[in-house]
Parts: structure tokens; C-alpha cells; sequence
């Protein structure tokens, strides 16, 4: 018995494999989905805002610290994580510009450690709000820093 050889022209396989190929290869190179850059612009957005936050935070740490450095002294750790929470939302913001606003101004004669606890709720809660309305990375990000601040809320009780 002999083994026929292959019919002449294109084969199907071939041709499939080719027409999959070029597809894949098209679907590369074409643009994003306006819609999808569109969200991912106003996923920056959100966190732009948040970093004036979180260096409404670091402002309130800062001016503890000047009206009485021996409390700044109990609270440097928290002062510190502050700090590396601000920068880690700068980093996943590239575009946010510094807040130009006055930092919070702690109440003469009164209770220091209450209104910086006030000050940090208010910014975890503020996290956790943009949260909701994040995705992947930039949700994680929010709930540990909103989380973190309730840590320091606990801390400061």
C-alpha cells in the first residue's frame, strides 16, 4: 500500500493556525479601550486626593511634634509609619502635587493626644471611603493605609 502524498495547495491547519496568529497579532497592536483609560485616569484621580490626605496626616504628626516634643518623642514610631504611608500613595499617584493648604493647627492648652487621634480617625476613614471605589492595587493600598491609621487611632487612645 503507498502512502498518498499530501493534496496540493494551502493546508487547513495552516491556514487556522495563520489566521489565529494574525488575529492575536492585530489585537496587540491596536489601541486600549478609550473607556478603560478613562477609568484608569480617574483611578489616579482618587488617589491624588488621597495623598493630600495622608499629608494632612503627616502635617498633624509634625505640628504635635513642635507643641510639645516630649509627646513627639512617645510618638515618633507613628510619626514615621505616617511618613512611609505618604509615600507609598506618592508613588502609586506619580502626578499628585503637594497640597498647598495650611497644616492643621493643634489646640492651644488642650488635649494633644485627642486631636491628633481626631486627625488620624478622620484620614482612616477617608481611606477607607476612597476604597470602596478602588480596585486592585490601588484598593489594597487605601485599606492597609486606612487600616493603619486605625492602628494609630488605638495606639493614641
Amino acid at each position: 500500500m503507498s502512502v498518498s502524498p499530501a493534496p496540493a495547495g494551502f493546508p487547513r491547519r495552516r491556514l487556522l493556525a495563520g489566521t489565529a496568529g494574525l488575529a492575536l497579532l492585530l489585537a496587540g497592536c491596536t489601541s486600549g479601550d478609550p473607556g478603560q483609560t478613562a477609568q484608569e485616569t480617574a483611578a489616579q484621580d482618587r488617589l491624588a486626593r488621597q495623598v493630600a490626605v495622608q499629608e494632612a496626616v503627616v502635617a498633624a504628626y509634625d505640628a504635635a511634634v513642635a507643641a510639645d516634643p516630649a509627646f513627639g518623642g512617645t510618638i515618633a514610631d507613628l510619626t514615621g509609619q505616617a511618613q512611609e504611608q505618604l509615600a507609598r500613595l506618592r508613588a502609586a499617584a506619580p502626578g499628585a502635587t503637594p497640597s498647598s493648604s495650611a497644616p492643621p493647627a493643634p489646640p492651644a492648652g488642650g488635649d494633644l493626644r485627642a486631636w491628633l487621634r481626631e486627625q488620624v480617625g478622620a484620614a482612616a476613614a477617608a481611606h477607607a471611603a476612597a476604597c470602596v471605589d478602588a480596585s486592585g492595587a490601588g484598593a489594597a493600598l487605601l485599606g492597609s493605609i486606612a487600616a493603619g491609621l486605625r492602628g494609630h487611632a488605638a495606639a493614641l487612645a
